[in-house]
């Protein structure tokens, strides 16, 4: 593990060519985002040594480094960013899909910026909210630190996964822009299969307010190696249940390009204070 990680760790490194402190992940249907980096670098996962390659429609599955400006702030920062993400669900070990969490970490990065889309498991969330989330349920069945451990401690505390202090300056962001941003707990499961209206039940009487099938591997492993984690859900659907509609990944996709405008607006402001 260690040895793959450093070769591809270095592949990034001559490509990229400075160490970025901030890695975003973006979502399904959430690669906008990218649009923002100038002076960019695009490395596609197959060209990395040893990352694993995405099925998934709306997950492109790129790297790509540069870097963003915030005129008003009379900034600019270096960032790299994950465009898509493997799952479990497409076959993939654990180890695979938060192989390029690893990578990054040890790329040198200091804080990560996780996002998804969702379902909305809360009743009173609407398709393209926005929610920070505070803290996860892990019902995915597996967990990436399972089996030999040389990357971190061996029972690593989890008890703020999700950086209180990062999830401030979002809050903080948020107001100052006028953008609603809800704050609950996300619930992951393996997946494919979207959520019965039993299933979705059983989350809400557990306390989740958003459901996905991403995000919590790469947050475990993000802790592991110490790494700052923040993440953001776009509420892409109402769960099973909540309404009488068919769920579909076409309506996913759809309704994160409506809230991509305010989660771009958002990490415009946040990033350069994190």
């Amino acid at each position: 593990m260690h040895l793959k990680l450093s070769e591809s760790t270095k592949f990034i490194e001559s490509k990229i060519g400075f160490k970025p402190k901030i890695a975003v992940v973006l979502g399904s249907g959430l690669s906008h985002f990218s649009e923002r980096l100038e002076n960019q670098i695009i490395i596609p996962f197959s060209e990395i040594p040893h990352f694993p390659s995405t099925t998934v429609e709306g997950h492109e599955g790129r790297l790509i480094a540069g870097t963003i400006s915030n005129p008003r702030k009379n900034k600019k920062l270096e960032i790299i960013i994950q465009q898509g993400r493997v799952h479990h669900y497409e076959g993939y070990p654990m180890s695979a899909v938060v192989f390029p969490t690893r990578a990054l970490c040890l790329l040198g990065v200091e804080t990560l910026v996780l996002t998804n889309s969702s379902g909305g498991v809360n009743p009173e969330y609407r398709e393209s909210d926005l929610m920070l989330i505070s803290d996860h349920i892990n019902l995915m069945n597996e967990n990436p630190l399972r089996g030999p451990n040389s990357l971190g401690p061996r029972f690593p505390d989890l008890s703020d996964a999700y950086c209180f202090e990062c999830r401030q300056t979002f809050k903080k962001a948020a107001e100052k822009l006028g953008i609603e941003l809800k704050e609950g707990i996300y619930a992951a499961v393996s997946g494919p299969t979207y959520e019965t209206p039993a299933e979705v039940r059983m989350l809400r009487l557990l306390g989740a307010d958003a459901v996905g099938m991403s995000t919590v591997p790469e947050s475990i492993a993000a802790n592991h190696l110490g790494v700052r984690v923040v993440a953001l859900s776009c509420i892409t659907n109402l769960a099973a249940g909540i309404t009488a509609r068919k769920l579909s990944h076409a309506e996913v996709l759809e309704n994160a390009e409506k809230s991509v405008h305010k989660l771009i607006t958002l990490l415009d402001e946040a990033l350069f204070e994190l």
